[in-house]
């Protein structure tokens, strides 16, 4: 008779702290609805007191109150804060959140850390099994920032392979990259891709092609021996690279 009575006790016990994480949950849930309620009203401020209020103990919600704490961070240019928050909400999930990692990734480059932005998405990347598109576009543009045209070039190719071959932003960059290492004839087509998928609504990639064959007009003229001087007008702005899909 103890023992069952014993066994009902723990049973009850059970019972309250599972309904007692439950209604804590529906509480994170309301908090993180109302703080993405006031983003959209592009009060972070107000938003950030609302996902404090997710409480350690709320697993995934909490996660995601604490990325959302560092993307409001982000929209207010505190960068430092931002980062703080990202890397909270990524140890949350032990490791496995390739959006904020991605996030995380996106502010390091705005503070110049190209290494530890790199790191950040390859390990989004990794995470998700490799289909997290966008980590190799910005991987892209790490490499290409940091000199390594080959391997922004592979970087950029996976991210377009990876979108069924739909990556205007990507194309348009590999295309920049192709024409710094003198392949125009290969970066024009890419140029002419990414207007393609943008049905022409592409300002920079019509800049770059305007550019790419005003180059290449001097290239073939230089091969006949001809002297154009400033072929078309060339402009002398450097070709546009995009930093957002």
């Amino acid at each position: 008779m103890l023992k069952r009575m014993s066994l009902l006790a723990l049973l009850m016990i059970c019972f309250l702290t599972a309904a007692s994480v439950c209604l804590a949950n529906d509480d994170a849930r309301e908090a993180i609805r109302r703080g993405n309620s006031r983003v959209a009203k592009e009060q972070y401020e107000e938003a950030i007191k609302e996902y404090q209020r997710v409480q350690k103990t709320s697993g995934d919600l909490y996660a995601t109150a604490r990325y959302n704490i560092g993307v409001c961070n982000y929209e207010l240019s505190r960068s430092q804060e931002a980062v703080a928050e990202y890397s909270a909400a990524i140890e949350a999930r032990a490791g496995r959140y390739p959006k904020a990692l991605y996030a995380l990734g996106v502010v390091l480059e705005d503070l110049k850390s190209w290494g530890e932005a790199g790191k950040a998405y390859q390990q989004a990347i990794d995470v998700s099994n490799g289909t997290y598109v966008e980590a190799y576009f910005r991987l892209g543009l790490v490499a290409f920032q940091g000199g390594n045209y080959a391997k922004a070039l592979s970087l950029f190719r996976e991210a377009i392979s990876r979108s069924k071959g739909h990556f205007p932003a990507s194309h348009n960059n590999l295309g920049v990259t192709l024409a710094l290492l003198g392949r125009f004839t290969e970066a024009e087509r890419e140029f002419e891709i990414a207007l393609e998928q943008t049905s022409s609504k592409y300002d920079d990639a019509l800049y770059n092609l305007a550019l790419c064959r005003s180059r290449l007009n001097s290239a073939r003229a230089e091969r006949l021996g001809l002297s154009l001087g400033d072929v078309e007008g060339q402009i002398v702005r450097p070709f546009a690279l995009a930093t957002s899909r």
